[in-house]
């Protein structure tokens, strides 16, 4: 699968993510600081899921209505980080078909899609 990694995006994600062969672009490299609205719009571009832990993008895409080919937000709060990684090749694991065109957030305990 392609990847969009938002700057907040840990890199033991992506690091993960490219050990099980998938191409993660990392936003950090190609143009950092770049507002939010501009990054979805490069997932979009780029065909890339975008992998982030911001909230605003679940605004952008809901409340203005951008496009998107699809978004994974990570919510990990402290003390559950250390199970981020597992989750995150689970997710792959058990819904790799579900996320082109979903919102799917991620949390410790589950995972919850919405369709976009």
């Amino acid at each position: 699968m392609r990847f969009l990694a938002d700057e907040n995006c840990p890199q033991s994600i992506v690091s993960s993510y490219r050990n099980a062969g998938h191409d993660v672009a990392l936003v950090r490299e190609l143009l950092a600081g770049t507002p939010d609205s501009n990054v979805l719009a490069m997932s979009v571009e780029s065909e890339r899921i975008l992998l982030t832990e911001d909230k605003d993008f679940g605004q952008l895409i809901f409340a203005f209505g951008q496009r998107t080919c699809g978004v994974v937000l990570f919510r990990f709060p402290e003390g559950t980080r250390h199970l981020m990684d597992q989750m995150a090749l689970r997710l792959l694991d058990d819904y790799a078909d579900r996320l082109e065109n979903a919102f799917a957030t991620v949390t410790p305990e589950r995972v919850r899609f919405a369709p976009v």
